[in-house]
Formats: structure tokens, C-alpha cells, sequence
């Protein structure tokens, strides 16, 4: 959420860059700050009634004076219920708005997003290779057809050293991370409207999560538990930054269309991922934001994969984020590549929805932290990427070194 002070302060500035990701008539600044002269005026008006009848109650009451406390205190209330109205209005405008944009974060949608780093070359194959679905079945590693017959279309069984493959890369980064001094959490999976809207997945992106019959939602990813677990908190300066990263098996209901760049595990309802964040102050939060970004290029570095970072462009980047960077991977048989990662600093805005603040002690106030969040990383598909990119001629396929104690073997080969 933005803060209504500086949409005040700075219209013109924030309209410039809110236009980097919406129309014109999407969003009006004006009636926003019209609606907070009317709290204001509210506001004035309740707190002058207020004086007037402390100060009436401390003379000898007579009936004149009775009947009017009894006015003063209805217009009291009258106008306690209009100030409710008029901040549940500006609240509901300022949540319908999304987070302003770095400086460097250009105009635009998915046409304008950056490269700005390239890590290794695209695997040349000196025999007709494989795509990641047909070594998965070949090598007995997911089982498609089982897991659709089980949950539907978007979903899939690890099996076997598939399986093994999938919980060494979950290892991999936990010992990652554990080493960088991060503290390991594994919340709950299911979470409350207030947490999501926390987030910033509502009011805006409802139909895009699973909901229970309870109105609970199966949360998409562990950022939005992470990101309430300071919920109406004021954190002490001297603990920040606060440094976390979780497991969880996120859910989605957008899924993609199959298409042939979407099949197989690249884009599914279900999938696992180690998601790395912090809260930090305000004047800190871009240097965190380098550190997640370069925690997660490490992480792919070290598994020995070609991949770019990207900078997305304002209409790419999630509503709640003022910058984010993809590490996206190579899928030769799709010549595309695709994300593995995304790292972003959402300033004030998700701490303002949230609640969560420090106590800056210089300044004798308790001001918002700034939260910032990267996936660290996101399995279902690297798993695609290790296959297709390490695949030998005899179709087996070799396992990055970083996993092969975690799994007790060096090479993925058909047992059969």
C-alpha cells in the first residue's frame, strides 16, 4: 500500500511512475486525496465535538446541559461511523493501487524486460537430444500420467531417483542458505485473507489462489507467510536486518494453457521451492536486495547451468514489487529460458499492509521496514533444465556435483 502522505506530497512524481504500469483513467490521485481531505474534515470536526463535551462534563450538569451532551455525543457517533466509511473507501482505493517503481525499471510489459547478465554457454549436443518429459519417463523419474489420473492436469509424481533428485536440490539450498546465516522456518501452508492481503495477493489476484471451504488459501509461494510473520510487530532496530528462509509446496490456480513451452513440469499447480527474505530498514533495503539476487545466481552457478538475469519491465513485475530481477534458466528443447527465480524489494508497501515497523531511535519514531524477497530457488524447473542441459548420448544423464551427496549418485541412468 502506498503511503497517502507522499501520494499528497509528490502526486506528480507518483503518477509518472505509477503510469509505468497502468492507464491513465486506471487510477485517479485527485479523488484519493479528495477522500482524505474528508477524513481529515471528519477528523477536525469529531475531535472539536470531543473537546467541547470533556469540557462540559466538568461543570455542574443541568437539564440544558444534558440535552446538549446528548446531541453532542449523537453527532459523535454519527460522525465516528462516517470516519469508518471514509477510511474503509480510502483504504479500499489505496490497496487497488500498485507499488511505484525503481528509477531504472522501464515502461511496458514482457517486450521491454532487460537482460543484464548471462552465466555460461547453451549446451551444444553432438547427438539428437531428448526434451525433459521424454528423459523423465525414459529414466523412470516422473510419473505424468499417475499423477494426472490422481489430481488433474498441472500435476506430477517424483518418483524413485526423481524424487531423490528433487529433495537433493531442496538440501542443497538449505545448507546454502544455513550457511549465509539465514534462520530456516517451515510455516504453516494455509493462510488467512488479512495474511494475503498482506502480500498484496488481494484484493487484486483472488482467483489466482486455491481456497478452502474454511476461507483459508493454499498459499503461492513462501513469501506470503514469511512476509506476516512480523504482522503488527515494531521491531527492534538492532535486530535488523531480519534474515529468513522457508520451505513450502506452494499452489496455483493459473497453471498456464499447455502449450508446448508449458508442458511436462514447467508450468504446473504444484511445486517446491526454498524462498529467501528479509526486513530491513529503509535506507539498507537495496543493498539486501543485491544480496538476494546474487544468493540466487550463486545457487545456479553452483549447479553448473546455463541461465540470464533479467530485469523485468514495470508490467511484468508483480503489483506489489518496486523492482525485480529473474533468473531464468535454459531449456534446450524449448530454445527459451525460463524462471527459476525471482528477487524483489517491495519498499514500504507489503510493511504498511502488514503493520510492521521498527523503532528508529535517532529519530524517537517507529517508522515501516522495508521487505524484500527472493526464490532461493524453486524446483520444478531446474529439475527440466538438469536433464536436458546434462544429458549424455546414452541418455542417462549426469547429476551436478553439489548434488551428488545428497543423492549417493553421480549419474542418472536407466535401470532396466
Amino acid at each position: 500500500m502506498l503511503d497517502i502522505n507522499k501520494i499528497r506530497e509528490n502526486k506528480e512524481e507518483i503518477k509518472k511512475s505509477l503510469l509505468k504500469r497502468l492507464n491513465e483513467g486506471d487510477f485517479n490521485l485527485d479523488e484519493i486525496i479528495s477522500i482524505d481531505d474528508k477524513r481529515k474534515s471528519l477528523l477536525t470536526e469529531v475531535e472539536v465535538l470531543k473537546a467541547e463535551k470533556n469540557k462540559q462534563s466538568k461543570q455542574k450538569p443541568t437539564p440544558e446541559i444534558i440535552k446538549e451532551m446528548k446531541e453532542v455525543g449523537d453527532r459523535i457517533k454519527s460522525l465516528d461511523d462516517q470516519i469508518g466509511n471514509v477510511e474503509e473507501e480510502l483504504k479500499d482505493k489505496l490497496s487497488s493501487l500498485p507499488n511505484i517503481v525503481a528509477d531504472d525499471v522501464v515502461a511496458g510489459g514482457k517486450e521491454n524486460n532487460k537482460v543484464i547478465k548471462t552465466f555460461g554457454k547453451k549446451p551444444e549436443f553432438k547427438f539428437t537430444p531428448k526434451d525433459h518429459v521424454q528423459l523423465a519417463e525414459d529414466l523412470n523419474l516422473i510419473d505424468y500420467e499417475r499423477g494426472a489420473k490422481m489430481s488433474g492436469n498441472g500435476f506430477w509424481i517424483y518418483k524413485g531417483e526423481g524424487a531423490i533428485l528433487e529433495w537433493a536440490l531442496l538440501n542443497y539450498f538449505i545448507d546454502f542458505h544455513r550457511k549465509n546465516k539465514y534462520t530456516f522456518l517451515i510455516p504453516p501452508f494455509l493462510l488467512t485473507e488479512k495474511s494475503a492481503y498482506t502480500s498484496g495477493h488481494l484484493p487484486k489476484f483472488r482467483d489466482d489462489l486455491y481456497w478452502t471451504q474454511d476461507k483459508f488459501c493454499l498459499n503461492a509461494t513462501s513469501e506470503m507467510m514469511i512476509g506476516n510473520y512480523h504482522r503488527d510487530e515494531v521491531l527492534d532496530e538492532n535486530d535488523l536486518p531480519l534474515k529468513y528462509f522457508a520451505y513450502s509446496t506452494c499452489f496455483r490456480r493459473e497453471a498456464g494453457s499447455y502449450r508446448k513451452e508449458e508442458r511436462g513440469m514447467i508450468r504446473g499447480h504444484q511445486f517446491n521451492k526454498i524462498e529467501m527474505f528479509q526486513f530491513t530498514k529503509p535506507d539498507k533495503s537495496w543493498e539486501a536486495f543485491e544480496e538476494l539476487t546474487g544468493n540466487a545466481e550463486k545457487l545456479v552457478k553452483g549447479l553448473g547451468l546455463h541461465f540470464q538475469s533479467v530485469l523485468l519491465a514495470a508490467q511484468d513485475a508483480s503489483a506489489a514489487m518496486a523492482k525485480t530481477i529473474d533468473i531464468e534458466v535454459w531449456i534446450p528443447s524449448m530454445a527459451i529460458y525460463k524462471e527459476v527465480s525471482s528477487s524483489s524489494n517491495a519498499l514500504d508497501y507489503q510493511a504498511r499492509r502488514g503493520n510492521i515497523k521498527f523503532r528508529n531511535r535517532k529519530a524517537n519514531k517507529n517508522e515501516f521496514v522495508h521487505t524484500l524477497n527472493a526464490s532461493g530457488l524453486a524446483t520444478s524447473r531446474l529439475i527440466p533444465a538438469i536433464l536436458e542441459q546434462f544429458q549424455q548420448k546414452d541418455g542417462s544423464v549426469k547429476v551436478p556435483k553439489v548434488l551428488q551427496k545428497h543423492c549417493g549418485f553421480k549419474v542418472i541412468k536407466n535401470r532396466i
